[in-house]
């Protein structure tokens, strides 16, 4: 059990760096989802269920869903979007 929770700690601190570092908006909040997940999961193990339900039901659903509102709204994902269908090569169908 021990070696479980080190895995998700670990698992924790690359969610944590590669949030800080991704230049995509969109992955970053689903890095930041899958951290808020990781983090609820960490809460069960630590028999505090009433932390865990909070923390998946406000830290991966309710802040991410402002996050996604948020980026719709500016029109960031659009944008972003753009940017990587430009960066990319066009390929042709035969």
């Amino acid at each position: 059990m021990m070696i479980f929770n080190v895995i998700l700690l670990g698992f924790l601190v690359v969610c944590a760096i590669s949030v800080s570092f991704s230049k995509n908006l969109l992955n970053s909040i689903l890095i930041f989802m899958s951290y808020s997940l990781i983090m609820s999961i960490i809460w069960i193990l630590l028999e505090s269920p009433d932390l865990a339900i909070t923390e998946a039901a406000v830290g991966a659903g309710v802040t991410s869903v402002l996050f996604f509102v948020t980026l719709k709204k500016i029109h960031a994902i659009r944008q972003e979007q753009e940017e990587e269908e430009k960066d990319e090569p066009h390929q042709k169908t035969e």
